[in-house]
């Protein structure tokens, strides 16, 4: 009876859109799930200093992996359109060029490893006892990126072909994996923070396999598509194509590198503040990534629908007044990213004191981080607008427009913001980063309701 008048109250587009979107949320949560299992292994232990290194050659790592965001997102826009154009062909070049890329990625970072770990230290800063447990760290995660980035790819394509489902089981398998091995070296073995570090390369490749394993054998890759394999091999190399590619790569890359960079400044600038300040900001930003990774699953929902909308007008399936689905497909996403954005705001709300003591017992890191909670409070409504025009976006592998918005928020609102009001330290930062979410949520608003819907 219940599922009966939910059924009625759904519109179709209401049911692809939770079709795609439930199962991303259910897996984009398990990433910083686990993060706030890392925090909480770590944040248990005697001292800050272990949790604020484990944070910042976090950080030395992850700007890798979020730098190369735009092997996701490229992967799933060109995914979902050459699904709307039923070229299967396409789909292939997609997937394996990506690949491609990404192990090149990784290996170059695994050889510049030294260079590249001791420059981020010293920009990095904090206490001799961070810059140890860092430099730890990130020297164990690094050996992991040939795997993670190609893991981003394979993501992107699953969720490009619409199989929102596969992603949630490949990601859930991924970070379970991670998260018996934290338990097993840091709590069983006493690895500390080389612990961490460790579970997650092992985690990263078992992912890469699974991923793999789900492509040839989970009914993705059907007779046809093998029998054309041979067919793609030269495209993955062709020059003209891969100018393409990078060419849209290229304003991906530049839109990640600004956000990066505000990231990295919160993350570094909160370590010349203080042990239990960058110890407090990294279960803040473990929060946020709860939010952020939760509400994707409506812009990638929003990715896959307007990508194969875009591949389908492109093939010529679409009538001349296409732009009516468009802005009903927009309407629909927005609805479900409140509701989900004020879910959020209400969580922290009510239960954020209860959440924080749950990640660490050190009392200043804890009353730290209950200071700075409000911010956190009002994050989901101010900047669930930038995630879900992310996904249209993306999906229109319109990443000019993407740059150009996160150049403006970065350099015109983040950075002034901080200096205006850096005199109030960790409260300057979380204003100047609300302020850039912000203005990424109303510049990409402003020219997709002026330039792209009217």
């Amino acid at each position: 009876m219940v599922n009966t008048r939910i059924n009625a109250v759904l519109s179709p587009t209401d049911k692809q859109i939770l079709a795609l979107a439930i199962p991303m949320i259910l897996s984009n949560i398990t990433v910083p799930l686990l993060g706030l299992v890392d925090t909480a292994v770590i944040g248990h232990l005697p001292e800050a200093y272990y949790l604020g290194g484990s944070t910042v050659g976090a950080m030395i790592i992850t700007f890798v992996t979020w730098l190369c965001g735009f092997l996701r997102m490229s992967t799933t826009g060109l995914s979902a359109q050459a699904l709307g154009k039923a070229d299967t062909q396409e789909s292939l070049v997609v997937l394996f060029r990506g690949i491609t890329v990404a192990f090149v990625i990784g290996l170059t970072l695994v050889v510049l490893q030294s260079p590249y770990i001791s420059c981020a230290l010293s920009l990095a800063g904090g206490s001799e006892e961070v810059q140890f447990y860092a430099q730890e760290y990130a020297q164990i995660r690094v050996w992991g990126l040939p795997a993670a980035l190609a893991n981003i790819v394979m993501l992107g394509w699953l969720l490009g072909q619409h199989k929102a489902k596969a992603v949630m089981w490949l990601l859930i398998a991924t970070n379970l994996i991670n998260l018996v091995l934290d338990l097993l070296f840091v709590l069983v073995f006493d690895w500390k923070v080389a612990g961490v570090a460790t579970a997650t390369v092992i985690a990263e490749y078992s992912g890469f396999i699974i991923a793999i394993a789900i492509v040839k054998y989970g009914k993705v890759l059907t007779k046809s598509q093998a029998i054309i394999f041979s067919a793609i091999k030269a495209k993955i190399i062709d020059l003209q194509e891969l100018g393409k590619y990078f060419r849209l790569n290229r304003d991906i890359l530049i839109r990640t590198l600004c956000l990066e960079l505000c990231f990295v400044f919160m993350t570094f600038k909160g370590a010349r503040l203080g042990d239990d300040i960058v110890a407090a900001n990294a279960i803040l930003m473990n929060f946020l990534l709860l939010i952020s990774f939760g509400l994707d699953g409506i812009a990638n929902a929003a990715e896959a629908l307007i990508g194969k909308a875009h591949g389908e007008r492109a093939n010529g399936q679409l009538e001349i007044n296409d732009k009516r689905s468009f802005r009903y497909i927009i309407s629909r996403c927005t609805v479900w990213t409140l509701w989900f954005a004020f879910v959020y705001t209400l969580l922290f709300l009510l239960a954020g004191e209860v959440l924080v003591g749950l990640m660490t017992d050190i009392s200043v890191v804890r009353e730290t981080a209950l200071t700075y909670l409000p911010w956190l409070i009002l994050l989901p409504l101010l900047g669930c607008w930038c995630y879900l025009y992310d996904g249209i976006y993306v999906g229109m592998t319109r990443a000019d427009i993407m740059r150009n918005s996160m150049l403006i928020a970065t350099f015109a609102l983040f950075f002034p913001l901080w200096f205006a009001f850096n005199s109030f330290e960790n409260h300057g930062l979380w204003l100047a980063f609300s302020g850039f979410m912000i203005a990424r949520g109303a510049t990409l608003g402003w020219h997709l309701y002026r330039r792209v819907l009217l």
